[in-house]
């Protein structure tokens, strides 16, 4: 199951990467940066959860905590990849890579963090209500 998961979330930093490329060229410059990152990260989080549904039966969780456990671990592989790639790779500054978990600066990146988070408990869930019925 956690193999599975794992190829998944490089699937879903694929994604994201399109993401981000998508938002600097083209809604940043026409939408200004609050909103341009808004709308990207609206895009992203949808996307997580389109991904989620599709392939969370190859997945295969067995159980609510197994769900709970992707969730976890697609975060904290973003977390790593977010920080350890970008400090260590693409040479960010640290200063630079906490701007987007500024919430009272109308950040809202931390939407993509808990949609990770859930996505795997609530498609996993609702696909075994929808296989009883």
């Amino acid at each position: 199951m956690l193999v599975r998961a794992v190829l998944i979330w490089c699937v879903l930093l694929v994604i994201a990467s399109i993401n981000g490329i998508a938002r600097e060229a083209v809604l940043i410059p026409r939408f200004g940066d609050a909103a341009g990152r808004a709308v990207s990260t609206l895009a992203l989080s949808a996307f997580i959860v389109i991904l989620t549904w599709i392939s969370i039966a190859w997945i295969a969780p067995r159980s609510a905590p197994q769900a709970w456990a992707v969730g976890v671990m697609w975060v904290a592989l973003t977390l790593a990849f977010e920080f350890l790639a970008g400090h260590y790779l693409f040479h960010n500054p640290w200063s630079r890579l906490l701007e987007d978990y500024d919430v009272a600066r109308g950040r809202i990146w931390i939407l993509v963090l808990f949609t990770t988070l859930f996505a795997p408990w609530v498609c996993a869930g609702l696909r075994t209500l929808m296989a009883v019925d």
